[in-house]
């Protein structure tokens, strides 16, 4: 099943689109997907497959994420998103364990922001967030970005006390990813409860790296963003 799945990616290529991604994920040196590897093909044709493939085993998922090919992990994560809504708990358990193992190759912004959540925020719904502390305190900037991107799932439910908690935590993170990553999340709380995103935010903005707190107040009043931009909280 792998083996047919990598043939038919391998149709879906264009050069031109790999070019552009090449530039827009930031592959050059020294930039933050430094080396990761194109072949040009786009989300929605992912999607697609993913869905035709969506009893991958786990096993050959876990073969493909590893793969050097973005595409390829792309498509892992998003059949994986899958068989984690579809499966029963030991796959489940399976899935985020897996998924875990493997977070040196969920190593671009938009294979953490497809994934963190499905997996590890709905793993982690009614068990201990104490792994979420473990990612917000690691040296590599997906994994940060994993943290706090995982508490999507409880935003969506009601649920704000974690995110809070890891905003906290990365406040003062030094990666403009995670500044961004941050603030949408704090602007996420807001759209549901914009006292309990506000009260955080006037306790905190002052010590907000600038595109943080540009991301958390993008969709308040003009008034209450200028307020907030120059200080005047």
């Amino acid at each position: 099943m792998l083996a047919r799945l990598r043939r038919e990616l391998k149709t879906l290529t264009d050069p031109q689109v790999a070019a552009h991604s090449q530039r827009f994920f930031k592959t050059g040196p020294g930039q933050y997907g430094e080396g990761d590897q194109f072949i040009g093909i786009r989300v929605p044709a992912l999607r697609r497959l993913a869905r035709r493939y969506e009893d991958l085993p786990i096993d050959q998922a876990e073969s493909l994420l590893r793969s050097k090919i973005h595409e390829y992990r792309q498509i892992a994560l998003f059949i994986l998103v899958g068989r984690y809504r579809r499966g029963n708990a030991a796959e489940r358990a399976e899935i985020y364990k897996r998924y875990l193992r493997n977070t040196a190759h969920i190593n671009n912004w938009d294979l953490v922001d497809a994934s963190a959540e499905h997996i590890v925020g709905a793993w982690l719904q009614n068990r201990s967030r104490k792994p979420l502390i473990q990612l917000a305190a690691s040296g590599s900037l997906w994994e940060r970005r994993m943290a706090v991107l995982a508490t999507f799932h409880f935003i969506k439910k009601g649920e704000f006390e974690e995110t809070l908690r890891i905003a906290k935590l990365l406040i003062n993170d030094r990666e403009d990813l995670i500044h961004k990553a941050v603030g949408w999340m704090l602007r996420e709380v807001g759209k549901r409860s914009a006292a309990t995103a506000g009260a955080f935010l006037r306790r905190h903005y002052r010590a907000m790296p600038r595109t943080m707190l540009r991301y958390a107040i993008e969709k308040l009043p003009e008034t209450q963003r200028q307020a907030f931009l120059k200080g005047q909280v």
